[in-house]
């Protein structure tokens, strides 16, 4: 049986960790050569050694327009092409809406928000060249139902939402297909910008009683990033959240 991303390049764009690293491998064992881009050099290439030799790594700073488009044409000078990208870089922490300060909530929608339109930007212009693409970006189920402390994250995050269906819109005619995955709490270091008690809640309260794993999340990706699997999605997004969101 072929692997369903075979003779595809994916660029997973915050894949040195957590779901952008489950994405990359799972996509990797289904025979794309994956282009790993993430602010932390070292697990991007500790990872890339383990992937074998049809991945890269690469530094990207997503906040940084100059960084973003220094490290998309890399990519795209090694491997010719981006027919997938995922785009996961991001940050989260936990802070009550009457404490953030605009520095604070600036830099989590740079990160979150901007630095997904700034590489979804640069890659969309291969992909028109290409007349082909998949554009996956993650996002959160709170961008749907908001939380308490991270208003920050979920404008962030919410944002992203609405990008996606803009993006799904416009670049559809050149043949790329743009989509959004909304996770609920998955099991990744992100969790560690999260108090004890604001975790335990969460659980508490999914119907499915425990947080996924990015290994579950990962699949999700792959049928949105293959054909036929993937095809008929444009501007959607799906939501592995244990019941988080129905």
């Amino acid at each position: 049986m072929s692997k369903k991303l075979q003779g595809k390049v994916a660029l997973v764009v915050g894949g040195a960790s957590g779901i952008g690293r489950a994405i990359a491998e799972c996509f990797h064992a289904e025979g794309a050569a994956v282009a790993l881009a993430d602010r932390n050099r070292d697990a991007c290439e500790e990872l890339a050694i383990l992937l074998g030799a049809s991945a890269t790594h690469h530094r990207v700073d997503v906040a940084d327009e100059s960084s973003v488009q220094s490290m998309v044409n890399e990519v795209v000078r090694q491997h010719q092409a981006i027919d997938v990208l995922v785009n996961c870089a991001g940050i989260l922490d936990e802070t009550p809406f009457l404490e953030i300060s605009a520095e604070t909530f600036d830099r989590m929608i740079s990160i979150n928000l901007r630095g997904a339109f700034l590489v979804g930007r640069y890659v969309a212009e291969q992909m028109v060249k290409q007349k082909s693409g998949r554009i996956i970006n993650i996002s959160s189920q709170l961008a749907l139902k908001g939380g308490v402390g991270l208003s920050h994250y979920c404008s962030a995050k919410a944002g992203l939402l609405g990008l996606t269906k803009s993006m799904a819109r416009e670049l559809a005619p050149y043949g790329i297909l743009t989509n959004a995955i909304a996770p609920g709490p998955i099991l990744t270091p992100m969790l560690e910008g999260l108090s004890k008690e604001w975790v335990a809640n969460k659980e508490a309260e999914l119907p499915l009683g425990r947080f996924g794993t990015a290994e579950e999340v990962a699949p999700t990706a792959l049928m949105l990033a293959a054909s036929p699997d993937g095809d008929l999605y444009l501007g959607q997004t799906l939501g592995p959240n244990s019941g988080d969101v129905m």
